[in-house]
C-alpha cells in the first residue's frame, strides 16, 4: 500500500492527528473515532492495524492497555515523495513571509512619530482640563 493510500482515509488521518502530541491509549482513540465518525470498535482496530503495518504508528503494551504513537517512518516516506514538488510551494511561501514582514514593518512605521521615531502620541500634551 502506498503512503498516500494510507493517508487518503479520513479516519486514519484523524488518528494520526490525535497521536501527533504523543502516545494515546487504544481505548481513547476508539472513543474519539467512534464519536466523530460513527464507526465500530472493530473498524477502528482495523484502521490502527493498517497504520501499524504501513509504518505510520507504533504500539506498545502497558499492562492491559495498548499505547499508540506516531512512527516517523511512514511520514518520512511521504516527505520523500513530496520532496521533488516542494519547489511549487517553497517560493510562494517565502514570498508570503516577505509580504507579512513588510506589512508588520509598515504598521510599526505608521505608529511611530515621523521625526523622532517614537510611538505616536508619546510626547503629546494631555488635553487641558476645563
Amino acid at each position: 500500500m502506498h503512503a498516500f493510500d494510507v493517508l487518503g482515509d479520513p479516519v486514519r488521518r484523524r488518528i494520526l492527528e490525535l497521536l501527533a502530541d504523543g502516545e494515546e491509549p487504544a481505548g481513547h482513540l476508539t472513543a474519539v473515532i467512534t464519536e466523530e465518525f460513527g464507526i465500530s470498535q472493530p473498524a477502528v482496530s482495523q484502521h490502527l492495524r493498517v497504520l501499524r503495518e504501513q509504518g505510520f504508528a507504533t504500539v506498545r503494551p502497558e499492562g492491559t492497555r495498548r499505547l499508540y504513537a506516531v512512527d516517523p517512518e511512514g511520514l518520512q516516506q511521504v516527505s520523500a515523495w513530496l520532496s521533488p514538488f516542494e519547489r511549487f510551494w517553497r517560493g510562494p511561501l517565502a514570498a508570503l513571509g516577505t509580504e507579512l514582514a513588510r506589512g508588520k514593518r509598515a504598521r510599526r512605521t505608521a505608529d511611530e512619530h515621523p521625526r523622532t521615531g517614537e510611538p505616536a502620541g508619546a510626547h503629546e500634551e494631555p488635553p487641558p482640563e476645563e
